[in-house]
């Protein structure tokens, strides 16, 4: 169905993109909640499973209902469902 009305699939399937620059900055776009919050581990919900930030002076810089950018030194990063 994406296909056929040429929308980008994470508008039709509610798709998570991640974003990373360098090592630094990461924006999460789609997300549904913050799991875990500390300066070395961020773990968010996803609507497929989640993801786990770690690293070094971990901070979330600004969050909304779509977006959220993280930054620090980002030295891992995990999917699970």
């Amino acid at each position: 169905m994406t296909d056929g009305f040429k929308l980008p699939k994470d508008l039709i399937l509610g798709d998570s993109i991640v974003t990373i620059t360098g090592r630094s900055d990461m924006t999460v776009e789609n997300y549904r909640g913050i799991l875990l919050y500390e300066d070395s581990q961020i773990r968010l919900s996803l609507k497929h499973g989640q993801i786990q930030i770690s690293g070094t002076a971990l901070n979330i810089e600004y969050y909304t209902n779509d977006d959220m950018k993280i930054s620090g030194r980002i030295d891992k990063l995990e999917y699970s469902f």
